[in-house]
């Protein structure tokens, strides 16, 4: 009997590659994997083999495969890199959720989609919950929001969620480049007056597949818990990596960047709480253990 499917979509990023790797294992540090995943076969498709910006070519793959989930894990995620490219980031970021949407749609299939911290300005000092109204600074955070917003509208079957401050063994990302800055310099400077929450993308991955086996549909805020600056991130990166560097503190003026990021950029994992729990750990906790893991890799 041919198992039903589900898609990974972004196969070969940061989160992709790993929730297709927690797909394979039967337990985890966070729990054991859900029983569900064995009656189903795990496709992934890279951006080579599914172009999620050409509706014709996402609808006619989608019907073939015939999945009863899809999980988008495709963006165009370089912040600055939006500001110079704003048609890339709206192709990929808000018309290739809708043509996952669309398509989804026609076959019945769930779709998960992750977004960002970005869609908010981050100018309250005030954690986010999932039903605060969203005010995107950045063409990232503006191209993202529109993403979620087709996800709503053309999708009855959907999971939104908003991550932050992502960081994993593949893809770029903050850790990679402390680990990496500080091993060639010896010292550093880094932002002390922007607040959020690091997520790893085992706790993110792990949520996944929780939600994947549920019918909780909606807007889910999924971050590491407790809060720290970027430098606060940094200095604890260089230590749990048993890198010998000094760290040092700037201001956002100091380090300027195209896009404007969030001041205040912490996530309340409130829906996960009420609906299947919240899995994530505290930021710190995941980091020590990251480390640990890949502290002879990075």
């Amino acid at each position: 009997m041919q198992k039903e499917k589900i898609l990974i979509v972004g196969k070969n990023g940061q989160l992709g590659s790993a929730l297709m790797n927690l797909t394979k294992e039967k337990t985890c540090e966070l729990g054991d994997i859900p029983k569900y995943l064995e009656n189903f076969e795990i496709k992934g498709f890279s951006s080579k083999e599914l172009d999620i910006t050409k509706k014709e070519e996402v609808i006619k793959i989608i019907k073939k495969e015939q999945p009863k989930a899809v999980v988008n894990c495709a963006a165009y995620t370089n912040v600055d890199g939006c500001e110079d490219d704003v048609d890339t980031a709206f192709l990929v970021n808000a018309l290739g959720p809708r043509n996952l949407a669309i398509a989804a749609e026609e076959v019945k299939a769930k779709l998960i989609h992750i977004s960002t911290d970005y869609v908010f300005d981050g100018e309250e000092e005030k954690k986010r919950v999932e039903f605060d109204l969203i005010n995107p600074k950045s063409i990232y955070g503006k191209s993202k929001a529109l993403g979620e917003e087709y996800v709503k509208n053309f999708c009855s079957r959907f999971f939104i969620l908003r991550t932050a401050w992502l960081y994993g063994e593949n893809g770029n990302n903050f850790v990679k480049t402390i680990v990496k800055v500080a091993r060639e310099k010896g010292e550093l400077k880094v932002v002390d007056d922007q607040i959020g929450s690091p997520t790893n993308v085992l706790d993110l991955s792990f949520v996944i597949l929780k939600l994947l086996e549920t019918e909780e549909y909606g807007i889910y805020h999924c971050s590491g818990n407790k809060q720290c600056s970027w430098y606060d991130f940094a200095v604890l990166i260089v230590k749990h990596f048993g890198v010998d560097a000094r760290v040092f503190p700037c201001s956002t003026e100091e380090f300027k960047r195209k896009a404007k990021r969030p001041k205040f950029s912490v996530l309340e994992n409130l829906m996960l709480k009420l609906t299947i729990g919240d899995y994530f750990r505290d930021w710190e906790d995941a980091l020590i253990s990251f480390a640990k893991k890949n502290k002879n890799i990075f």
